[in-house]
């Protein structure tokens, strides 16, 4: 029920280059950075989101074959043109459009992508392979992954401001890094959002803002009492101290000179530190380059007073299981900005990564059954549609030999007159 009310109440509105101007920029200023960075064998993939009867995802196949040439665009390019509404897919499927429909397509392109077929004009076949109509919420089903390019014009307006933040993060998800989004004129939700910065806000193009993950954050513990005699105002000192001793995540806390000052538990059995290994410099410790090297990124962190992050680090540790490690190396400064030391964190994201692993496969096996399911219900329509021409046929046919048979019987009829007549003139003579 929610489908047909929603598709009551959406007013299914597109046309081809619709906004002309935006396009223009699209074409111009968009398309050359998603298209030329990318190498002669990569694919590259666009979505349309919301698309109605299929000219916006007909017009953005015409831009990068324009962009491109047509062979390049044959063997990169896959469009997903997804809508909720049923009725408008099926529209789209057939990519037949009427005069009127494709009046604002500039002539030379009309020319060269459609075919006119008695009073209705055809979109080129070789590149609306390249594009898959299929269903999709953008509020309940999971969005498509690894877009280099999103259009969504003139749909997020049908929705409120929660809505629409679930869907805009949902866009952030599907981009790659350096992603684009083109949106209609009627919205301006983006402007006031942290995951996509506007390229052109005349004409609705923003790109991507990466998303800071949690386990990016720096860990704020209190500063220790080594470094300075002043506690953190509201944070009790055996309080802060049992928060950085019970860490699940490893770390050390250095001073200004290199000395190890501080380890928490996690670190005294990950890395077999003990209290003798207290007030000793680093770089005379295994841990100073095992498992990673840490005494350039200690002097890069002091100096430009920021995180230094190494990721995807290999830990082999004797006796135990291999695991992989985000390290940190974060400043610690006081209230005047100046740096007292340096905290190095070891996470273990060994879980983490596999499970990422296992949804990167799970997603690409989705997806690879998605197209097939899709290409495999085009076909079948194809083939309806091709045994509803043959049944007509069949019908007119045997229309015909009926007609033919029953003259035949008249024909039959009036020889058979003329043969009793003949008999009857025969008898006479």
């Amino acid at each position: 029920e929610f489908p047909h009310l929603f598709n009551t109440i959406l007013i299914n509105v597109t046309s081809f280059f619709r906004d002309p101007e935006a396009w223009d920029y699209l074409r111009d200023q968009v398309v050359p950075t998603v298209v030329l960075p990318q190498g002669h064998d990569q694919s590259l993939r666009v979505w349309v989101a919301g698309c109605a009867s299929g000219e916006e995802a007909c017009t953005v196949a015409m831009v990068l074959a324009e962009a491109m040439g047509r062979d390049a665009f044959r063997e990169r390019v896959k469009i997903y043109a997804t809508d909720l509404d049923d009725d408008a897919l099926n529209t789209s499927r057939h990519a037949t459009y009427t005069a009127r429909q494709v009046e604002s397509v500039p002539a030379e392109l009309l020319t060269k992508y459609f075919e006119r077929v008695g009073d209705r004009y055809v979109f080129d076949r070789e590149l609306r392979r390249s594009i898959v109509f299929g269903r999709h919420d953008l509020i309940n089903d999971a969005p498509i992954s690894r877009v280099d390019l999103l259009l969504c014009r003139n749909t997020l307006m049908y929705f409120n401001a929660e809505v629409q933040e679930r869907i805009v993060s949902r866009f952030n998800f599907a981009l790659n890094e350096g992603g684009f989004l083109f949106l209609g004129r009627a919205e301006t939700l983006l402007t006031h959002t942290n995951l996509f910065l506007p390229v052109d806000l005349k004409n609705r193009v923003f790109s991507k803002v990466t998303r800071g993950r949690v386990r990016d954050r720096s860990f704020m513990f209190p500063l220790p009492k080594s470094f300075t005699n002043d506690v953190e105002p509201g944070v009790e000192p055996s309080l802060s101290g049992a928060a950085f001793e019970q860490s699940t995540v490893a770390a050390i806390v250095l001073n200004a000179e290199g000395l190890l000052v501080q380890f928490n538990e996690r670190a005294r059995t990950t890395f077999g530190l003990n209290a003798r290994d207290l007030g000793r410099p680093i770089q005379d410790l295994e841990i100073s380059y095992r498992p990673v090297e840490l005494r350039s990124g200690m002097e890069q962190a002091a100096v430009q007073k920021r995180v230094i992050i190494h990721r995807d680090v290999a830990w082999n540790p004797p006796g135990a299981s291999s695991a992989t490690l985000e390290v940190r190396l974060i400043p610690l400064q006081n209230d005047r900005k100046e740096v007292l030391g340096i905290m190095v964190s070891f996470e273990d994201v060994t879980q983490m990564k596999r499970l990422q692993t296992e949804l990167m496969t799970f997603n690409q096996e989705l997806e690879t059954a998605y197209e097939e399911v899709q290409s495999t219900n085009e076909e079948l329509q194809t083939t309806n549609e091709e045994l509803q021409s043959t049944v007509e046929e069949l019908e007119t046919t045997n229309e015909e030999l009926q007609s033919t048979n029953e003259e035949l019987e008249t024909m039959n009829e009036e020889l058979q007159s003329a043969n009793e007549e003949l008999e009857t003139i025969n008898e006479e003579l």
